[in-house]
């Protein structure tokens, strides 16, 4: 299980080789149920609330999962820092297991939010410790293969998670959506369990500690969470009162991310900072768009709500494709893979302006969307790749942590700035005077982030 072991080099897999078959199987098996969840309960949640009797809380099962996922991102960052990454590889999964048990038999809302709390600190928690196991089973050579591993163990539950949550909550009950889950996220905890084996055997498991720790974490994982979750609403709510809301989401973020972030991360500085930037830029430049193309194509080109989500679907496969190739170049630079993502997302998001007006070629959406998916697939792995090249075995845990609160609060902060837009300047039933803007600002973000990676490029 050492990241120095050779049977993979001698049997050409950088993933299924005898001594990584049991980790990728874990690695992949927990990635999909955790994305087969997220994909679900939107679909379900109409169905859930109005049996609960929760229509005033409708939005509260993801708010409540967000801030409980930034709590368990932090804390496990700095457990696996602190005691390596086998105690959130043993607690994770099982929060992870509970909230689905938990969610499945609730009689009411607030048992439903319990378990959406125990959901979003069990998959936070969970993926810190996976991207750390990366670190110690795979080599630098092979991460690429993981991560992309990783990446595509989304394109499944986003093809058919939806379809499949309907027809369950239609033909049995929105129950099935967590308790049809909870076996098999039981079988993924299983499957760690050689894995946690094998790496409390190793005298690299657990780091050395850093000589300055980091102090205020779990309060500033707190006041993100609050804060993350207060923007989340606003973006959710796009209305006058949200904006206050939002504001004061921002004022709780900004001290909280000072802490979470390595140093300098906000302003773009060369290294570790500016990879950890370019998580959040690239997320929330993608997700701020993808988030108004179904309303684009239905209230302006008129297309039913199916053709109105392909769209999502194809920017799945791209995504998917994507990460598939980027593991094969393996002589590439990361940040080389990383600024070549960025450009293809510019390119998409500048293109999409060209469907917002009702006399555009709607059909254009979908090699855009395409080649948006392939932008993401392409740099997102690399961004894990490079995150742990640049850390020490002694903040791999805080690093990856950080990518994923960078992640989650570009995508809510720039989801948001299209709510804002929309309430502004236009509607949602005639969205194309903001959509416009969003699209060249985002497509302007997308070149930002191209821009500051450039910095890290090694000239040859």
């Amino acid at each position: 299980m050492s990241s120095s072991t050779t049977p993979a080099a001698e049997s050409g897999s950088a993933l299924w080789a005898p001594d990584r078959r049991v980790p990728t199987l874990a690695l992949i098996l927990l990635v999909t149920l955790a994305a087969f969840e997220a994909m679900s309960v939107g679909t379900a949640l109409p169905t859930l609330v109005a049996e609960l009797g929760g229509q005033d809380l409708y939005s509260w099962p993801f708010t409540s999962f967000l801030a409980a996922s930034v709590i368990g991102t932090v804390l496990s960052g700095r457990v696996c820092d602190r005691l390596g990454p086998v105690p959130s590889l043993v607690v994770a999964p099982g929060l992870f297991f509970a909230g689905l048990v938990v969610a499945g038999v609730a009689d009411n809302m607030w048992v439903l939010l319990i378990g959406r709390v125990l959901q979003g600190a069990g998959a936070g928690a969970q993926i810190v410790a996976l991207y750390v196991m990366v670190a110690l089973v795979y080599p630098e050579r092979d991460r690429p293969a993981a991560f992309g591993a990783l990446s595509a163990a989304w394109v499944v539950p986003s093809l058919i998670g939806p379809g499949l949550a309907g027809l369950a909550t239609e033909l049995l009950s929105w129950r099935v959506v967590f308790l049809g889950l909870a076996p098999l996220v039981l079988i993924g905890w299983l499957l760690l369990i050689p894995v946690v084996k094998t790496l409390r055997a190793r005298p690299d498991t657990v780091p050395e500690q850093p000589d300055e720790p980091r102090k205020g974490l779990p309060l500033a994982a707190v006041c993100a969470a609050v804060g993350l979750s207060a923007l989340t609403w606003a973006a959710e709510h796009p209305q006058l009162s949200s904006l206050f809301l939002g504001l004061g989401g921002l004022v709780l973020l900004a001290p909280s991310l000072r802490r979470l972030l390595p140093p300098g991360t906000l302003r773009g500085k060369s290294g570790l900072p500016v990879v950890v930037l370019s998580r959040g830029l690239l997320s929330g430049s993608f997700f701020a768009v993808q988030a108004y193309i179904p309303l684009v194509l239905s209230n302006v080109h008129g297309y039913s709500p199916t053709l109105a989500g392909v769209p999502l679907t194809v920017g799945s496969l791209g995504w998917s494709a994507a990460a598939a190739w980027q593991a094969r170049q393996r002589d590439v630079q990361s940040e080389v893979m990383i600024r070549r993502g960025f450009v293809l997302l510019a390119v998409a998001l500048a293109g999409a302006v060209l469907i917002a007006p009702a006399w555009g070629p709607a059909w254009l959406i979908y090699p855009l969307w395409a080649v948006a998916g392939f932008g993401m697939g392409t740099a997102m792995p690399n961004i894990a790749v490079r995150v742990l090249a640049l850390s020490t075995p002694a903040d791999r845990g805080f690093n990856g942590a950080a990518a994923q609160v960078c992640d989650m609060f570009g995508s809510a902060a720039l989801i948001g700035l299209g709510g804002v837009l929309v309430g502004a300047m236009a509607s949602a039933a005639q969205p194309t005077a903001a959509v416009i803007p969003l699209d060249l600002v985002m497509a302007g973000f997308a070149l930002l982030g191209a821009a500051l990676i450039s910095r890290n490029v090694v000239k040859s």
